[in-house]
């Protein structure tokens, strides 16, 4: 096992995080990346949903399977611990993580969540170990990315809001105080008010594949637990990759690829059957989960 993954034996207090829909169903938000890839590429996504709503993504890097990770633990750690964070804050603390969210038009009316921890708590629950120096740099690394990454929302009645995806402080130590706003769309789905994808912690710390990752959690955001669909190789391979391969030998791995982390999903209790060549059904299991409990 790699040095940064925590043994089984570790107690968690997260079992769940309720995420976003749009952040987790947006092509391309996340996606597979090589060495590189950071320093040519930026990220510039839209999604547009059925019910006329388009969110817009933009950034000066892509973000990968580990930012993904990373945003994860961070909205699983706002369920039970975040503070609501409202448009007039009392205190110097809470309207400077206020401004540093950037909101503009009407999201400068709308409540956040503020998750006020550590480098320590996220490396846990996310399945890094804490003692691990290089994994709390690569965790501090993708909050800054994270932090980097403006959205623009447009409801169906032609309303936009303007914020960052995340406004984070931490102290100058990799191990010191965490601060992270999330974003008002975040903030929404923790406290219920959108549509959520409740996506399994356990699951999450039980992945190995960075492939594996990005599908798990686009498939989450698809599928309620209990719920099955259809879908091709390609169509999965896009979630990862959303440019297409430039060859036919590059296509072929990509789908080779893809099966082993369907592999990973069999592994964990979802149901994988090639119904024909290249297109699955696939099924997310329907297991009851415990509700997320607070740090004793």
């Amino acid at each position: 096992m790699p040095k940064h993954l925590l043994p089984s034996r570790v107690h968690y207090d997260l079992t769940h995080a309720r995420h976003d829909k749009a952040h987790c169903l947006a092509p391309g938000l996340f996606r597979s990346l090589k060495r590189g890839d950071r320093k040519q590429m930026k990220l510039d996504v839209v999604y547009e949903l059925d019910n006329g709503v388009r969110v817009e993504f933009k950034g000066p890097e892509p973000l990968g399977s580990d930012d993904l990770r990373v945003l994860q633990g961070l909205v699983a750690m706002a369920g039970p611990q975040g503070m609501i964070l409202t448009p007039a804050p009392r205190t110097a603390a809470g309207e400077q993580l206020r401004l540093s969210l950037e909101p503009r038009w009407d999201a400068v009316t709308a409540n956040t969540l503020v998750v006020k921890d550590s480098f320590y708590a996220l490396a846990r629950e996310i399945g890094y170990s804490p003692t691990s120096g290089g994994a709390l740099r690569s965790i501090r690394e993708s909050i800054e990315r994270l932090w980097t990454i403006s959205i623009i929302a447009q409801d169906s009645h032609g309303r936009r809001q303007g914020f960052r995806l995340l406004s984070g402080y931490a102290s100058d130590t990799d191990r010191g105080k965490l601060y992270v706003a999330l974003n008002p769309m975040l903030a929404k789905a923790v406290l219920g008010e959108l549509p959520h994808a409740r996506i399994n912690l356990s699951e999450v710390r039980a992945l190995k594949g960075d492939l594996a990752r990005l599908i798990h959690q686009r498939l989450c955001g698809w599928l309620d637990p209990g719920q099955s669909a259809r879908v091709g190789i390609d169509t999965l391979c896009g979630y990862a990759w959303p440019v297409p391969g430039q060859s036919v030998s590059s296509q072929r791995v990509r789908r080779k690829r893809m099966r082993t982390a369907l592999g990973e999903l069999v592994g964990l209790g979802w149901t994988v059957a090639e119904y024909a060549r290249g297109k699955f059904a696939i099924g997310r299991p329907d297991q009851p989960e415990p509700e997320n409990q607070l740090p004793p």
